[in-house]
């Protein structure tokens, strides 16, 4: 292994744990801001018991994500020096766009949603929800234009081998931006929806905290009803946009090597890159075309129509886009579960789909990780697609023991930080609602445990 190599694991491990707390916390805080808006408008006990007990997840969860996303912006000037040199002009105020209009704001409204219950009037609280859930949405924002502009560089011109700014709208809503901006940001919605009906699953399966259990799972089944379908539309208009600007790409993750139309969708196959074809495939005639193209007789590019050394790697594109879209069709058949048990009014005591959506919570997060290493393995070997190759943008003179040195340092450190935290915020979920510390002063006690009444079950 040499430095750039090794540059790349490291960055990709730091940035791989990082993206799991926004996966989280930007769903979360927008949920949160419903539960306070929901509490402010009608006085329900419930739903301040819910916003209570989630704020106290979304504070660890904002912790780590602080101490885990000052790690990446490091490493852009000790391993990526010559990325940051020659981008600085374009990257450099996007990043300083999410610290100033989204960090800071998310930041200084989360001390009043934290601490400010007892200080404040119930609609400054609320309000400090919003601007808080807002926060978070601006921090993806300015941060999937930048990533999006290294996909799709435009509204810039090149002067000594530097990027610099000639349109900021242009670099701002870049063409793969808003395709990338709303897919993603659905996928942490949708993300954080599993996580909550997962959470109201375990309560329901031990019958504890009824009403807010079944109030979770709703309010989440609600949400996914909506966006699990329409992120396959979204996803579809994705592809349509990558495969017009690249399309290397899109063949990569299709494993496709000859150029083609009426190209099948394979199922499964092995990639061989040495010898350029597929081993052990399995697929559908005509669908690959149909869906790309929209058209049964449409043409897709293969890998061979670009040079080796521009070709991204295949494998890694290829099964990761298959394990992201297999997930979606579990969430699909699981959010269509839930529904029909819901409209029947057997969602409480379903203790099989309950046992399902535990299983199914964590689903998300690996869908985002699978989505994350399709878009990025398949820009290679760029870093700006096109422009900026990956080799060239690593530190010059780089050593490789030190690299080697730090990436083992920030393995172990991830490890032990974000095992901890998980532990702690599976401590608070087992604890549940009953901790007096989690209830304003006025705030009822949560319901104690107790069978499920036929009442209850069809609530």
């Amino acid at each position: 292994m040499d430095a750039l190599l090794l540059s790349r694991l490291q960055f990709a491990w730091v940035i791989a744990m990082h993206i799991l707390l926004p996966a989280f916390t930007v769903g979360l805080a927008a949920y949160i801001a419903v539960l306070e808006g929901t509490h402010f408008f009608t006085r329900r006990p419930v739903f301040l018991r819910l916003s209570q007990f989630w704020l106290r997840l979304f504070a660890v969860s904002f912790g780590m994500g602080v101490a885990s996303g000052i790690v990446m912006p490091f490493q852009f000037g000790t391993n990526w020096s010559r990325y940051s040199d020659l981008t600085a002009d374009v990257v450099g105020p996007l990043m300083a766009y999410e610290v100033l209009m989204a960090f800071f704001l998310e930041a200084g409204f989360l001390g009043v949603l934290l601490f400010g219950r007892k200080l404040v009037p119930p609609w400054v609280h609320f309000f400090a929800a919003v601007m808080v859930a807002v926060g978070t949405l601006l921090s993806a924002f300015w941060i999937l234009s930048a990533n999006s502009w290294m996909q799709t560089p435009v509204g810039h011109a090149m002067v000594d081998g530097r990027f610099v700014p000639q349109d900021w709208f242009q670099i701002v809503f870049n063409p793969s931006f808003p395709y990338r901006l709303v897919h993603t940001t659905m996928a942490f919605f949708i993300t954080t929806a599993f996580v909550v009906i997962g959470v109201a699953a375990y309560y329901l399966r031990r019958e504890l905290h009824l009403e807010e259990s079944i109030t979770m799972q709703k309010m989440g089944l609600g949400l996914l009803v909506v966006l699990v379908p329409l992120q396959v539309v979204v996803g579809d208009l994705h592809g349509i946009n990558t495969l017009e600007h690249q399309p290397a790409k899109v063949a990569a993750m299709e494993a496709n090597w000859e150029t083609q139309a009426r190209m099948p969708l394979l199922l499964f196959a092995w990639p061989d890159e040495k010898a350029e074809r597929n081993r052990w495939e399995l697929g559908i005639p005509l669908l690959g075309s149909l869906i790309l193209t929209h058209d049964v007789n449409g043409t897709v590019r293969g890998l061979k129509d670009w040079p080796p050394d521009d070709r991204p790697p295949v494998a890694l594109p290829f099964f990761s886009f298959r394990l992201m879209v297999g997930i979606g069709l579990v969430m699909l058949v699981v959010t269509v579960a839930g529904l029909v048990l819901w409209r029947r009014g057997r969602l409480a005591d379903a203790r099989g789909f309950q046992r399902l959506c535990m299983l199914v919570a964590p689903l998300g997060f690996v869908a985002v990780i699978a989505g994350w290493v399709t878009t990025e393995v398949g820009r290679q070997p760029w870093v700006v697609y096109g422009l900026l190759r990956t080799r060239d943008a690593v530190t010059p003179s780089l050593n490789t023991g030190d690299v080697a040195i730090s990436l083992l340092v920030y393995v172990v450190a991830y490890v032990l930080i974000f095992g901890a935290g998980l532990l702690y915020m599976a401590r608070l979920v087992r604890r549940g609602f009953e901790s007096e510390a989690d209830l304003a002063p006025d705030a009822p006690t949560a319901t104690p445990a107790r069978p499920l009444s036929a009442a209850a079950r069809t609530r």
